[in-house]
């Protein structure tokens, strides 16, 4: 069955623009033109992914994914003011996949969105045992991480990062052998936006996220997941 796409942007041109050549790749899309409307289509469509503009005349793109976030796990692309670094951050804070500076290329966005479907889906990773750590468990079979048998909430892009960090335990993996790993593709990207994804995963796992015990920072190396016997306090 195809997938559903739901593009939420103001600009109807640039909207149209995007359905056609998605359309003209497989997808059922779908079109929004204000915050308010793209969260009631999300409700009531359950789109596969959202490609979601910053700039809405109602609510802002990130007010938008907030509340979408906190109802749906979809997959999210922003689309954001091109070299802005802080609305690049401000989005995958609030629990974005991956964004995409305007004006892009419509080829471009495809990839970003095949690789973060892919990752929905589980497509980069295979059906693997559960890996443990102490009182931590991540099931890369259903896509779900755990403590104590309490979920622990992140998005796609995050839980790929999290399973690359604990498959690699006491390794140091750079950001650009993380985003190697992860994305499978040469797609452009920033150093913070790891640093952000990492900060999200240590909010949702650690017992103490200014104190990292699972995820350590090596500084001007990278990131480690440490493995250890028993992190009961």
């Amino acid at each position: 069955m195809a997938e559903q796409v739901l593009i939420i942007d103001d600009d109807t041109r640039l909207s149209a623009m995007i359905a056609d050549y998605l359309s003209g790749n497989g997808y059922i899309v779908h079109t929004a033109a204000t915050g308010h409307a793209g969260l009631a289509d999300v409700q009531r469509r359950s789109p596969d992914a959202v490609i979601l503009d910053v700039m809405l005349p109602d609510l802002d793109g990130f007010e938008a994914c907030r509340r979408m976030r906190a109802v749906s796990d979809v997959a999210i692309l922003m689309l954001t003011a091109k070299g802005d670094e802080t609305d690049r951050i401000i989005g995958l804070e609030l629990g974005a996949d991956d964004y995409l500076p305007k004006p892009f290329n419509p080829r471009e966005l495809l990839a970003r969105l095949k690789a973060i479907l892919r990752r929905r889906r589980g497509g980069d990773l295979t059906a693997s045992r559960i890996l443990r750590s102490g009182r931590l468990e991540i099931d890369p079979g259903s896509r779900s991480v755990r403590i104590d048998g309490r979920d622990c909430p992140m998005t796609s892009y995050q839980f790929d990062l999290l399973v690359a960090l604990a498959e690699n335990a006491g390794r140091v993996l750079s950001r650009e052998q993380l985003m190697d790993l992860v994305k499978g593709e040469e797609l452009e990207a920033f150093d913070r936006s790891i640093d952000v994804h990492i900060s999200r995963i240590r909010a949702a796992i650690e017992d103490s996220p200014k104190h990292p015990r699972r995820i350590v920072t090596v500084r001007g190396a990278g990131y480690v997941f440490a493995r250890f016997q028993d992190d009961q306090k």
